[in-house]
C-alpha cells in the first residue's frame, strides 16, 4: 500500500504541511550474505532498499518484516538495527512534505522469490554485493555500512552524534 490510511487521514487535516513520521529501511541478505534484495520504486525509477512507514503502535522490526513481504513478497527475519537517521525534508510528487525518523536494519532471506508484490515497485531483484545498481548517497552509505556490520561483526547501530 502506497500511503497508509492513517497518513491519509491526517493529510485531509493539514494539507501538504510538515509531517514527522517513523520509517524503516531494509537491507536483506541471502544467506550466503553475497547479494542484497533491491527494488525499483515505480515514482523515480530508482534502485532502493525496502523502505516503508511504521504504523502507529507497531514495533519497527515488525514494519521492517511487513515491508519486505508488501513489496517484494519475500519473508525475512531482521537480525539487527544498522542505522538511526533524520531523512528529509522531502517533497513527495504530490506536494506533500514530510520528514522521517528511519530505522535501517539488516534482515536475512527466508522463503520467497522476489517480485513487485504491490504498486509501488517496477521491480524487485537480488543483486551481488561488489555489483549493485546505482544507489543514491543515502542508499549507498547505509549498505556500505550493513555490509561492513556484517563482514566485522559490529552490530552496533550507528547514529550521528
Amino acid at each position: 500500500m502506497p500511503t497508509p490510511d492513517f497518513v491519509l487521514k491526517l493529510r485531509e487535516k493539514i494539507g501538504h504541511d510538515h509531517l514527522w513520521l517513523s520509517g524503516v529501511t531494509v537491507f536483506v541478505f541471502d544467506d550466503d550474505r553475497t547479494h542484497c534484495l533491491l527494488v525499483q520504486r515505480a515514482d523515480t525509477h530508482q534502485w532502493t532498499p525496502v523502505t516503508g512507514i511504521i504504523d502507529p503502535g507497531e514495533e519497527p522490526a515488525r514494519a521492517g518484516v511487513r515491508e519486505v513481504l508488501e513489496e517484494t513478497g519475500c519473508a525475512c527475519t531482521i537480525e539487527f538495527l544498522s542505522n538511526v537517521g533524520a531523512v528529509g525534508p522531502v517533497t513527495h510528487a504530490n506536494g506533500d512534505l514530510a520528514s522521517y525518523l528511519d530505522l535501517a536494519f539488516v534482515a536475512t532471506h527466508v522463503r520467497g522469490e522476489p517480485h513487485p508484490a504491490d504498486g509501488e515497485n517496477l521491480q524487485a531483484a537480488w543483486f551481488p554485493i561488489d555489483d549493485m545498481p546505482e544507489l543514491n548517497r543515502r542508499f549507498r552509505a547505509g549498505l556500505r555500512r550493513a555490509i561492513d556490520q556484517l563482514f566485522s561483526g559490529d552490530r552496533a547501530a550507528y547514529f550521528k552524534r
